[in-house]
């Protein structure tokens, strides 16, 4: 069984629909699929619906935007929690205010460069999507040729302490592990040290947020070399933490990242599907579970 937990579509920085995401899971030999859009729902119905259809199985989730220690942003995967669950809500809207608010200065900064870029630009790139950030600005200056793909982008002007960066909100990381647990979903840290030095997730603080509700980690990751995933399986083992696997696929806004690149055994998978049935029955939330492959 061949099992992708971490993918996006374009309803938030994917270049696919959610269902074109689901076919090409299913065209790509995947058993079981995770659509995880940056901080949105968004795209659950439309992937659910195109999962019965390619005979795949579908866990609806999100990558939700927060800060830890430091101020330093971390990407937290929820799986199966309720999406209407007002915590959640609330937190989600104020997470996609920023994102919204902050492409407007970016974009300011961006022609202070001398780049002429405004919000149709944008707008013609991201389409409908829910989410709206750096990726999508990234996509309208490769689509004006100032930059060849969305790395030079970043690398240029998008990413800290590069001319274009404007910063924004994300909730706390502490809290919103335990708001996911509230509603009825399970948390794991994505992809923990692609990011950060390893001080910033080290196994103490690890530790600190499995006593919160944490349910696992993202080991298996294109950000993580074998040394960074040898060394996080044996945390998640002293921590009892499920171990993950996935391609943090984006169509073809990320390159590398190819569905089904990295997987998630079927043994960890089990564990996490029994986790949000309880977290679920815990939380009395109508809760998601798995569109199961027919």
């Amino acid at each position: 069984m061949r099992i992708d937990l971490h993918t996006h579509s374009r309803a938030s920085d994917g270049t696919q629909s959610p269902g074109e995401l689901v076919r090409a899971a299913a065209a790509a030999g995947l058993d079981v699929l995770a659509i995880t859009d940056h901080d949105t729902a968004a795209g659950w119905g439309e992937a659910a619906a195109a999962a019965v259809d390619a005979g795949i199985s579908l866990v609806r989730g999100m990558e939700i935007s927060t800060r830890h220690a430091g101020g330093r942003g971390v990407h937290l995967l929820a799986y199966l929690p309720d999406p209407s669950y007002p915590p959640l809500v609330e937190e989600l809207g104020r997470i996609l205010g920023g994102r919204d608010a902050r492409v407007p200065v970016m974009l300011e900064r961006l022609r202070e460069c001398g780049i002429e870029i405004d919000a149709a630009d944008v707008r013609r790139v991201a389409g409908a999507a829910t989410a709206t950030g750096r990726p999508h600005v990234a996509d309208a200056l490769v689509q004006l040729g100032v930059v060849r793909d969305r790395d030079e982008a970043f690398a240029t002007y998008l990413s800290a302490g590069r001319p274009a960066y404007v910063d924004r909100y994300a909730t706390p990381l502490t809290a919103m592990v335990e708001i996911v647990a509230g509603a009825g979903g399970v948390a794991v840290i994505a992809h923990p040290w692609g990011r950060h030095e390893r001080t910033t997730l080290d196994e103490s603080a690890l530790a600190e947020l499995a006593d919160l509700g944490l349910a696992g980690i993202e080991v298996d990751h294109q950000d993580h070399d074998e040394a960074a995933r040898r060394d996080l399986r044996g945390i998640a083992r002293n921590l009892g933490l499920i171990v993950t696997g996935s391609s943090d696929h984006h169509g073809t806004g990320k390159v590398g990242h190819d569905l089904g690149c990295n997987t998630t055994d079927p043994e960890e998978y089990a564990r996490l599907v029994d986790l949000a049935r309880a977290s679920a029955a815990r939380s009395g939330r109508a809760a998601p579970v798995p569109v199961d492959r027919a």
